[in-house]
């Protein structure tokens, strides 16, 4: 297994560039003395080392190192007999370094302290083409520290706006994961409780009747509910194996079933009726009508029937579905308690109100004056972009 080196970073860049940069500029200095056959100055190689460790509390303390390194860099050459041309990367690692943290203003500072303390040393002894070469290096210098500055700049803004966007990306797949589950959610509870809920009162009513036909008629009844409960559980639960539904068609020979749609609300309340509860149809033909508007009439009438079965008491339901303008208005009234006066808004309701939102239509339900309940909802027949046709 490869194993990367450790990276440096903070005050371990600036102890190890300090280190690097003082080994390097009092190494040099011997040669150089050599070269012009002087003697090594010891107090050009104090300033040499004062100026190198300067650069070990950049990261902690730049505008010390701003003033410190390159004072000691001007007071070498102030010093020095042998004059080396490597003092001025002292000026350099310490613009570069404070330019690669950011700091602009520890970087004029460096070169402005470096311009003053040149100009002071030129007034005592000036010379001319010295001065110009010296501010040759210093616009140099200044260049190469900016042109550093901003790559990082750039590349800091570039690493946000990675980071951003990758935040954006898994904020959006949990929302979409939990609109997902809140869709299967609602799917399952109003697939299950609707038929189980006909099944209990036909298991209810078998127990009590002793006529063998009706007993068996109560059975056919449970029977059919709970097949269609196993059908729609399972075009409901394709969407948690969409990859491999192709395999599993072709394994089990049978399709998952489509989506409910308007066609079948005469099926839905003949189900109903089988419950023992009188039920009322009118619904009108709605043309251009998507395939979530219609899922979502179905389920606001499948969840109402069942609410009318299992909590209202109700003998009698008026279920209508017609067109309004550019929507679909859906209605179940019936003739039960009503829910109370503490009516508490339970899953149902919740799901029924979240469906209607999530098309952009409207949802409410209660108890209706003079007794029973009402449920009503206004849906747009294509709701953004419409969807597919089932």
């Amino acid at each position: 297994m490869r194993i990367s080196p450790p990276r440096l970073e903070g005050w371990r860049l600036d102890a190890a560039l300090a280190l690097f940069t003082g080994a390097v500029l009092l190494a040099s200095e011997p040669l150089f003395a050599a070269e012009r056959g002087v003697p090594v100055s010891a107090p050009a190689l104090a300033m040499l080392g004062v100026g190198a460790a300067g650069l070990a509390v950049v990261g902690r303390l730049p505008y010390l190192t701003a003033v410190v390194s390159p004072a000691a860099m001007v007071l070498y050459y102030m010093v020095s007999p042998s004059d080396g041309w490597m003092a001025w990367i002292l000026l350099l690692v310490t613009v570069v370094r404070l330019a690669a943290v950011g700091d602009r203003a520890g970087v004029a500072t460096a070169v402005l302290v470096t311009l003053v303390a040149v100009l002071i040393g030129e007034g005592l002894s000036f010379d001319p083409w010295r001065a110009v070469a010296v501010i040759a290096w210093l616009i140099v210098i200044f260049s190469v520290g900016e042109s550093v500055r901003n790559r990082n700049a750039y590349l800091r803004e570039v690493e946000q706006r990675a980071a951003d966007a990758e935040r954006g990306r898994e904020e959006e797949a949990r929302r979409r994961a939990s609109e997902e589950r809140l869709r299967i959610a609602r799917e399952l509870h109003d697939v299950v409780a609707h038929n189980i809920s006909l099944i209990n009162v036909q298991a209810g009513a078998a127990v009590h009747r002793r006529d063998p036909e009706d007993a068996f008629r109560a059975l056919e009844a449970i029977r059919g509910a709970s097949k269609e409960t196993l059908r729609e559980l399972r075009s409901t639960l394709g969407v948690l194996r969409q990859a491999d539904r192709e395999r599993s068609d072709r394994e089990e020979g049978a399709p998952a079933a489509p989506a409910p749609t308007l066609d079948r609300l005469p099926e839905l309340v003949e189900r109903t009726r089988a419950a023992g509860l009188r039920v009322v149809l009118d619904a009108d033909a709605v043309a251009d009508v998507s395939a979530p508007t219609e899922l979502a009439v179905y389920r606001i009438v499948q969840e109402a029937l069942t609410n009318a079965v299992r909590h209202s008491g109700a003998g009698g339901v008026r279920v209508r579905v017609a067109a309004d303008g550019d929507a679909v208005r859906v209605g179940v009234d019936d003739d039960g308690t009503g829910g109370g006066p503490d009516l508490h808004e339970g899953n149902g309701l919740r799901g029924m109100r979240e469906r209607a939102a999530a098309l952009g239509g409207t949802f409410s339900a209660g108890p209706r004056d003079g007794g029973g309940f009402t449920v009503e909802a206004r849906i747009p027949r294509r709701p953004g972009d419409g969807g597919r046709r089932t």
